[in-house]
């Protein structure tokens, strides 16, 4: 029998070296969904990545003196740490620096320009770096991106553009006759009523003023613009215009893009137009969900100094505790407050008190009894088939609940049966049994349901806290595991003996633990405020130091860089041999004031372009600790050019 297929996507993030608990609730989220549908038998593809192209991207690589690439490699090396760390149980990890999206982007750019949906023209408005994003004179407000709210610049240059009003009617009537397409239901609305029937603008789709994207083909000057590239990668990471489409043949579409608000008008719009053009199915569903606020109702951002670190919290209290939180107290769909009173009162109350006491108390008492071995139930009575029949009721709840993407509720239902079950040992009093040989098989079968009901509880809960279903699994000595095996309250072995292990929640000081998270967070003000010195790189040996050739070198000839303020070409002097250096120190000098002075370059750098510039070295500079200025090392009085800086 064939098993059912469910493909969940997350955003592909873009390189930011500032990922914080905002953005890790999204791919949380898509992983407890994921790891849910695995569970009850589908076939599940669970895509996530990086979005790594862009004219942000290559300024600061250039600002760095680093290729793009390489500034991008070192940066999604930790996106894809934090993912291990936060067990992400993604199947495919897609970067659109990958050879094969690259040339599955291009063959699809060239079929939507063959086909008259892409067609060359010029631009000319209002530009806003960090979003990637083009703006009307009437949308950008006070000179002001209206999605992010920082500064445009004036942009002026040839570009190809796609014919979005073609398809607007189109995806009107196909919204409406689909509710389900944009959920929650105010974000359809939001999409209809402010960007669907007011009238849209044909699309910028390609750039010539920076080159670290897909080279268009059949017109080298242009490079493929961030949304035909970065929305695609949800159909070229399945093969899709590729050699093997087999993966795209059996997920596509999409079951549901799990994306933030912020991104929805790119996901139900753009996205959906170009698959039209292409004549491919739309994804089932787009979820917006809401934020993660901070400060009383704030949104977290690394310049307000409030961002919440997840490696922080995972080191404080453990990646399951991280994932409760986000899975449980985030209204899914709706903005989410964090704050590390409730974090860790829930911590405590939840995890530590309903499910970790419910677990020390289950094996102590076996231990205590039954030297340790689950026993064979016996005398059963009306308090059992309560307790019997919520176990068998959750699973259903649960599986509803989720494919409703209703993660809390879901929750909420596992832990209805996790406080039965602690209310069951109140009411069947088992230290009061264990004082009366005659009570021996009643006590038995109180025991054996208590691990029976923690058994349930694990395999319910393996989606949401994989660790702590590992844990409670251990414990227990527990085998039956599957789905299927929750349909009847027997899937306990009698005769099993259980280890008991660490407390698997501690109660943590709420007060103690606060205070020292509160300076943790002053820190980060501190940190956002004022510019701290980069630490000390790891050491290197005489060796490692004796590979870098560094010579003084004076300067012939200095001129700007067309379209960069930060960078400036230079030629110069290494001992007769004339060099070319492109250096990104324009902002603390004029062109005019580095001619005739000696400087140090680093002369055995392997040499690359920037901005179309070749560049044979690097000129050392210092730095502020905030970047904000770089000031050449020069050479007070005059040394014979080529002359060894040891």
């Amino acid at each position: 029998m064939t098993k059912k297929t469910y493909y969940i996507t997350t955003p592909i993030y873009y390189p930011s070296a500032n990922l914080h608990i905002g953005n890790t609730y999204t791919t949380v989220a898509a992983d407890a969904i994921a790891r849910f549908k695995r569970l009850i038998g589908y076939d599940v593809m669970f895509l996530v990545g990086t979005d790594e192209h862009g004219q942000k991207i290559q300024t600061i690589a250039e600002e760095k003196g680093v290729t793009p690439k390489a500034y991008v490699d070192e940066i999604v090396a930790g996106i894809q740490n934090l993912w291990e760390m936060m067990d992400i149980s993604y199947d495919k990890f897609i970067r659109t620096t990958d050879d094969y999206h690259k040339k599955a982007v291009q063959k699809l750019f060239k079929q939507l320009y063959d086909q008259g949906d892409i067609y060359k023209g010029s631009y000319e408005g209002w530009y806003c770096t960090p979003c990637e994003s083009f703006w009307t004179e009437t949308q950008a407000v006070d000179g002001k991106c209206p999605d992010c709210g920082r500064p445009v610049e004036k942009a002026k240059e040839e570009a190809y553009f796609f014919k979005m009003s073609k398809y607007a009617d189109r995806l009107i009537a196909y919204i409406e006759s689909h509710p389900e397409f944009i959920q929650p239901e105010s974000r359809k609305n939001e999409m209809l009523n402010n960007f669907l029937r007011p009238g849209l603008q044909d699309l910028c789709v390609s750039r010539t003023t920076f080159n670290w994207g897909i080279p268009v083909e059949f017109d080298p000057g242009h490079v493929i613009y961030v949304w035909v590239d970065a929305l695609s990668n949800y159909i070229t990471a399945l093969g899709y215009n590729g050699e093997d489409t087999s993966l795209y043949e059996k997920f596509w579409p999409a079951d549901v893009h799990l994306i933030g608000k912020d991104i929805l008008r790119f996901h139900t719009i753009y996205w959906p137009i170009m698959l039209m053009a292409l004549e491919l199915p739309l994804p089932k569903q787009v979820f917006g969900h809401g934020w993660l606020l901070v400060d009383g109702g704030v949104r977290m951002a690394k310049s307000r100094g409030n961002v919440v670190d997840p490696v922080v919290l995972v080191n404080h209290f453990g990646v399951d505790a991280v994932r409760y939180y986000l899975l449980h107290e985030i209204p899914f769909g709706s903005d989410g407050i964090f704050t590390s009173e409730i974090f860790i009162k829930k911590t405590n109350s939840d995890l530590a008190n309903d499910l970790g006491n419910l677990l020390s108390r289950t094996v102590t008492m076996i231990e205590k009894y039954f030297d340790g071995v689950i026993p064979v139930p016996k005398d059963i009575a009306d308090v059992d088939n309560e307790l019997i029949e919520i176990a068998l009721a959750a699973p259903g709840k649960v599986e509803k609940a989720i494919d409703e993407l209703k993660i809390p509720e879901a929750l909420d239902h596992v832990w209805a049966l996790i406080r039965r079950t602690n209310k069951y040992i109140d009411e069947t009093t088992p230290w009061i049994l264990g004082k009366d040989d005659s009570q021996k098989g009643r006590l038995g079968t109180v025991l054996y349901n208590l691990a029976e009901s923690l058994r349930m509880t694990s395999v319910l809960i393996s989606a949401f806290l994989p660790t702590t279903s590992g844990k409670i699994n251990a414990q227990l000595n527990v085998d039956k595991i599957t789905w299927d095996s929750l349909s009847s309250f027997n899937g306990t072995s009698a005769g099993t003996k259980v280890n008991k292990g660490e407390v698997m929640f501690p109660r943590i000081d709420v007060e103690a633990k606060i205070e020292e998270l509160n300076k943790l967070v002053e820190e980060t003000r501190k940190a956002a405020q004022k510019p701290t010195m980069e630490p000390v790189k790891e050491e290197i040996t005489i060796e490692d130091f004796e590979k870098i050739d560094m010579r003084v070198v004076k300067v012939l000839e200095c001129l700007p860089m067309k379209k960069s303020k930060k960078l400036l070409k230079l030629k110069v002097d290494l001992g007769g041999e004339i060099r070319q250096v492109v250096s990104g120190i324009a902002q603390n000098y004029k062109p005019e004031d580095l001619i005739g002075k000696y400087v140090v370059l680093v002369a055995n750098l392997k040499p690359v372009t920037l901005r179309g510039e070749l560049s044979q070295g690097m000129i050392i500079a210092a730095a502020t600790p905030d970047d904000s200025k770089l000031f050449a090392v020069s050479i007070p009085g005059e040394l014979p050019t080529g002359s060894t800086v040891r």
